[in-house]
């Protein structure tokens, strides 16, 4: 079975240490890092590198680089050596630039620190920013043509963008390091607004298999040996399950039957 990993958004409002632990007692194989710039400190790193050091599970993303503002460049380069410190091979991208040519130029300016610290830059399209969709997503990989810039695909966003999995035909495979993985209903229902697509993303998730999303095909899409992060923003399984361990666990068991059952 493909490797699991809990994203950090499915447990946002908790620390990293947080989400490493819960993703430890659920059973997860691997785990994500959201790094916050602000409060991101030298001991975060050690304490974190420490944590996974004394863990079976292992770090995989570190999240999130937004591109568009000059001024982050050097955030985004914290956040790069302090996934490398503590031993995470993917970093998520994702693009306010309305010109590609200039989102390309951003990544590809990142993708040489990258490299030397050994992470691939991931980069997902959203509906709500601007490489919407994964036709702007494949032209700004082209432009960056760097061996570490990969494609990040989240199924819902691949939805709301129009597409479906059989628009990932063709792809080269190296260009998938990882993916998300998540359910939804099938249709919006309301006139996607940016509102709308921002409250689902955010707070409107399922688990696999509880949704409409076509997640069999998808996985029949994507190379076998990637990860899954399980990124399943929802403010019902944040209600339901307040403690983060607990919430982990529900996310655990609910793909781990979608799984065995689609396998």
């Amino acid at each position: 079975m493909r490797p699991l990993s809990l994203a950090s958004g499915t447990l946002e409002e908790f620390d990293p240490l947080t989400v490493l632990r819960a993703a430890e007692a659920a059973g997860f194989d691997g785990c994500g890092i959201w790094f916050d710039a602000a409060t991101w400190r030298h001991a975060t790193t050690r304490e974190l590198k420490t944590a996974f050091r004394d863990s079976d599970v292992v770090p995989l993303e570190i999240e999130v680089i937004m591109l568009g503002n000059p001024a982050d460049t050097d955030d985004h380069r914290r956040l790069l050596d302090a996934g490398a410190d503590i031993g995470a091979t993917e970093a998520i991208v994702v693009s306010t630039v309305a010109d590609p040519s200039q989102t390309a130029d951003l990544m590809a300016e990142l993708c040489g620190h990258a490299q030397r610290r050994d992470i691939n830059l991931c980069l997902e399209f959203l509906p709500i920013f601007a490489i919407k969709d994964l036709e702007g997503a494949l032209d700004v990989l082209a432009r960056v043509d760097r061996r570490n810039a990969k494609l990040l695909i989240d199924p819902l966003h691949l939805a709301r963008s129009g597409r479906t999995p059989a628009a990932l035909a063709g792809i080269d495979e190296d260009l998938f390091s990882f993916a998300q993985f998540c359910d939804a209903p099938a249709e919006l229902g309301e006139v996607p607004s940016y509102d709308v697509l921002l409250e689902e993303a955010l707070h409107g998730r399922v688990n696999p298999g509880e949704g409409g999303l076509p997640l069999s095909e998808l996985l029949t899409r994507l190379p076998t040996t990637i990860p899954l992060s399980l990124e399943v923003r929802s403010r019902r399984l944040r209600e339901a399950f307040p403690d983060p361990v607990e919430r982990a666990r529900n996310v655990f068991a609910a793909t781990r039957a979608f799984l065995q059952r689609t396998s």
